[in-house]
């Protein structure tokens, strides 16, 4: 191997850049512990409210060495902030993160749809409907439309004031009667609050590789979002509640309001009280103190900062600095005194105060400076309407980039529309070397000038001193859409695992179990060189974890089962070459030529596989949303990783023994001759699989069709309950009992704030709704938690007291989390990758038969592993739900699915170039078996890591493993008898056809 100098700096420079990555997230989890630790020996549990007071305190310490020196590496220090933002995250499946339930404004919604009518009926109809709301379980429409009927006299919905707009022309008439309307628009509603959801969807999907829940609760125009290992909360909540309304003004020159602001600050000081008593003054000219105030905005006269004001000047007295000559600020004021100069200017007296050419000006604040206190007034060019010359709709792509000066800023593109009246706005400007002002829901982030003429093509940029995680988040919001209407946060809670902590724990203790169960396999099958691929297996493990804290993205349950993958096609890898080598020492080859020729030869083989399957995670991770894209993103890293850790790492290692003069027999004396010189007639056993596929095929169709599948709460919705106990309980336990067939069937219980609280989520009754079947689960709940209370009687339970500590604390019902949109994206993800894995296959073969074999194996997995569940899950005894974590077990399938046929087939192309003069069944036949060595090894290895985490991992993750067991089984098995007999039998068919034409 060439280059080996280079290959070892890159794994010294990568295997330290990934220690250095991860020791934060040690880091992190200890300095936790320790927080952990003095809040319990400070705070006994005989305190009343101990776990509240423990959490605050907890939190107290964490924020009192926040921007303290906590990890010092020699080269470089860290505070807690610092290594708090670079630790790994984990998903809320195995960490935990916030859960927020926002309230979509439908009151905005409503107003819009009637185009901000200034109707009194129906705005005093949108107050009352809040007050209303106080003492209600209606929805807020309903209340309105309650509130509308009882004072709406002759007036209709159906007026042109009111919903009979230009907007909705079409959709409502002038001769429609209310209820009509009422239909029309809670339909309008309706859709405006998916869009609301799917806006937000698209905003977390940007935020970062996450597995959120995002649902929504009822008709209530509530929408429940759980975000996992969000290491910024206060970022993530703007993120969610942000409305994005980007607007283009043109703004006036600052010195253009200077006389305005001194009449202001006269008209002011009648109507304002002084804030403090001044002793008697000599009286002074209105004259002279509007040239005073002039002089003290441009900077003509000296001023004393420190000096206490002798007068009292509403306005000027809070004046702290100004822009500069031409320039568009007016004047500059602290962030504390931002609303009352807001309520000054636009008071009726002093808005009257406005020349004619100027009475329509927008009066608006900057964006705050790092670091200062100041915000900066500017007067925008308005109109009757208030409305801009250019909004935020036309932009249709946003990015995040470096300016010249190096700061991040946000690069848009506008449609021809925007463009057209983007390149009259610049020209303007130029002409009049005025500014434009970008503004970002009533907030200006940058006014520049034009100085190189209009601009055309629609692009342009926004800055304002941004952060990078600012100009990335502004990039997400104005790309992913704006909000229909205000998203207020209503509540936000820190939510535990879903797995629970026993699952984690056993999880962890299964998957090391897993891995030093392969990695002892490896040195009995291989000897010295499987203890060299162990090596490399280490470090492949290493760079993903390390990649994965470097990028930030947060690992869930389906991340894991990239992994998984990942560490199976790393162990294939090192089979594929060592299965070659064996091969060459056979032939008499000595160690070094065999090596050689082992790796080389192997090379093919390894990269087609890995390519297919890369592909598949590429498509999934651009098409993909959710748990496909967290799964897409391990796998793409983990392939990378074990190419180059198979290729180069073990390569290298190999080489530097056998360099020293050490022998390497790639096999073990049990399994020297284990899986030689078989011939096994594949071929004649096709008919035989085709007919037990067949059955198989057909009983998963018939059971799909008739018994479905036991699809969860994310796919089809439920109910959910907010239990807080008087002692701390096991979320994994709960889980158990309400899971029972007694009681539940199926159900979920996950911590919720402190260890006392739990969410409990169930589909039980999912379809059947009204106050009689709420009832009755809510006494199946009780019934089945009252081991768990003191004496807690079911009135008690379920009361509604203020004062109340125990009990069912609140209830909802959400809708499905995977929404049918989500279900067809994931459809056509899966689709686009078996279609572009088709193409890769045809043009790396020149048949389109082997590409038809791989494809039709992937089908024939994913089916008989779908009729599996479907067939089994009354009986088994863990949870074989559907949910989202199922989609990763599908996409793991199908995977291993085509790297295991890839490499058959890779094999199949060799021995037809080879053995020219053999006929092709031979070739097929003895493809298959001299790969089967490389099939059995890497299926039992991969399997040996999933049972071992499907027997030690818990109930809550076994149905996951199951079908990633039942998957690696099937996917090892049509590689054998289907993938490879499909494309011999259709180009076989193909040669038959050419022979009787000829």
């Amino acid at each position: 191997m060439q280059n080996k100098g280079l290959v070892k700096l890159f794994a010294l420079l990568f295997g330290l850049v990934s220690i250095y990555q991860l020791s934060f997230t040690f880091k992190a989890k200890q300095i936790e512990n320790a927080a952990e630790e003095i809040a319990i020996n400070k705070i006994a549990d005989t305190e009343e409210g101990y776990r509240a007071k423990r959490s605050a305190e907890e939190t107290a310490y964490l924020e009192s060495i926040a921007t303290d020196t906590v990890f010092n590496m020699g080269i470089a220090k860290f505070t807690y902030n610092e290594v708090k933002q670079k630790a790994m995250n984990l998903g809320l499946d195995l960490k935990g993160g916030i859960s927020a339930t926002l309230q979509i404004s439908i009151r905005d919604i409503l107003k819009g749809l009637a185009n901000h009518t200034k109707d009194p009926i129906f705005n005093k109809a949108l107050d009352d409907a809040a007050e209303i709301q106080k003492n209600s379980q209606n929805t807020y429409l309903e209340d309105f439309f309650i509130a509308f009927d009882k004072i709406k006299g002759d007036t209709k919905l159906a007026s042109p004031d009111i919903f009979y707009t230009k907007a909705l022309d079409g959709e409502i008439s002038g001769n429609m009667t209310d209820d009509e309307v009422k239909t029309i628009i809670s339909t309008k509603i309706d859709e405006s609050v998916v869009s609301a959801f799917e806006v937000l969807r698209k905003r977390i999907d940007e935020f970062g590789v996450t597995q959120p829940t995002i649902q929504r609760i009822g008709t209530s125009g509530r929408i429940l979002v759980e975000l996992p290992g969000v290491k910024d909360k206060e970022r993530a909540i703007k993120l969610l509640q942000s409305t994005a309304q980007l607007e283009f003004w043109d703004a006036y020159k600052g010195e253009q309001f200077f006389p305005f602001l001194a009449q202001a600050n006269e008209v002011l000081k009648d109507v304002v009280s002084p804030k403090t008593e001044t002793a008697e003054q000599e009286p002074q000219d209105t004259e002279d103190a509007q040239d005073s105030a002039i002089d003290d905005l441009l900077g003509e006269a000296e001023t004393d900062s420190t000096a206490v004001a002798s007068t009292v000047n509403p306005i000027f007295d809070l004046i702290r600095g100004q822009g500069y000559q031409g320039g568009p600020i007016i004047a500059q004021f602290e962030a504390k005194d931002k609303e009352t100069i807001e309520n000054y200017l636009s008071m009726a007296q002093v808005r009257a105060l406005l020349p004619a050419e100027q009475r329509y000006a927008k009066f608006v604040f900057g964006k705050p400076k790092k670091g200062s206190e100041l915000l900066d007034l500017y007067a925008l060019k308005g109109n009757r309407e208030n409305e801009p010359e250019l909004s935020g709709a036309v932009v249709t792509d946003a990015r995040n980039q470096f300016g010249a000066t190096g700061k991040s800023e946000v690069s848009m593109q506008m449609n021809a529309k925007g463009a057209k009246i983007w390149e009259e706005m610049t020209g303007n400007a130029y002409t009049q070397g005025s500014q434009i002002a970008i503004v970002l829901d009533n907030v200006v982030y940058s006014a520049p000038g034009v100085t190189t003429g209009p601009i055309a093509g629609g692009s342009s940029s926004i800055s304002g001193d941004f952060s990078l995680n600012e100009a990335i988040d502004l990039a997400n919001v104005l790309r992913a859409g704006k909000l229909p209407a205000s998203a207020d946060i209503i509540q936000s809670e820190v939510v535990g695992p879903s797995l629970g902590q026993e699952a984690i724990d056993s999880g962890k203790m299964s998957f090391m179990i897993a891995l030093a169960l392969v990695l002892i396999w490896m040195v009995f099958y291989y000897g010295k060189a499987g203890a060299f691929a162990d090596v490399a297996m280490a470090l492949n493990i290493l760079l993903i974890f390390g990649i994965l804290s470097g990028l930030g993205a947060v690992l869930t349950l389906p991340g894991i089962a990239g992994i998984v993958l990942t560490i199976g096609m790393s162990v294939d890898a090192n089979v594929l070459v060592f299965e070659r080598i064996r091969e060459e020492l056979a032939k008499g080859k000595g160690q070094k030529e065999a090596i050689q020729d082992g790796f080389s030869n192997a090379l093919s083989s390894i990269l087609d596989a890995n390519i297919t399957t890369g592909l598949t995670a590429l498509i999934l991770f651009i098409f993909g949303t959710g748990p496909i894209k967290g799964f897409a993103t391990t796998l793409i890293i983990g392939i990378g990783t074990s190419l180059f850790t198979a290729i180069f790492i073990t390569r290298l290692l190999i080489d530097w023994y056998s360099n020293r003069g050490g022998n390497l027999a790639f096999s073990t004396g049990m399994t020297k001759n284990l899986f030689r010189d078989i011939r096994i007639d594949f071929l004649s056993k096709r008919k035989i699989a085709y007919i037990i596929s067949g059955v198989f095929i057909v009983v998963s169709l018939g059971s799909l069709f008739t018994n479905s599948l036991d699809q969860g709460v994310d796919f089809v919705g439920g109910r959910t309950y907010q239990v807080r106990f008087n002692h701390d309980v096991s979320a994994s336990e709960i889980t158990g009992v309400l899971s029972s067939p007694d009681v539940f069937g199926s159900a979920n219980a996950k911590i919720f704030g402190d260890a006392n609280q739990v969410k409990i989520t169930t589909k039980y009754l999912v379809e059947e709704t009204g106050s009689e079947v709420d009832e009755q689960i809510r006494k199946t709940l009780y019934t089945a938690l009252q081991p768990y209370f003191e004496g807690l009687t079911y009135e008690e339970f379920i009361s509604d007291a203020d004062t109340k500590t125990v009990g069912l604390l609140k209830t909802d019902k959400v809708s499905p989390t995977i929404a049918d949109d989500i279900k067809q994206e994931s459809f056509w993800a899966v689709l686009g990758s078996l279609i572009v894995v088709f193409l890769y296959i045809l043009i790396r073969f020149k048949k389109w038969q082997y590409s038809l074999g791989a494809v039709a194996a992937v089908f024939h997995d994913v089916l008989i592993v779908l009729g599996v569940f479907s067939l089994t899950y009354k009986f088994m005894p863990f949870s074989m739900e559907i949910d989202q974590a199922f989609i990763a077990a599908i996409l793991t399938v199908i995977g291993y699915s085509l790297n295991d046929t890839v490499v058959v087939f890779d094999r199949v192309r060799e021995f037809f170039n080879e053995h020219t003069g053999w006929k092709f069944d031979r070739v097929v036949n003895a493809s298959l078996s001299s790969t089967l060595s490389r099939t059995l090894n890497t299926s039992l290895t991969t399997l040996v890591v999933l049972l071992a985490i499907f027997i030690f991992g818990g109930d809550s993750i076994r149905g996951f493993m199951f079908a990633l067991i039942v998957g690696v089984l099937v996917g090892t098995y049509s590689s054998l008898f289907i993938a490879t007999p499909v494309m011999y039998d259709t180009i076989n068919r193909l040669e038959g056809k050419k022979k009787e034409e000829d």
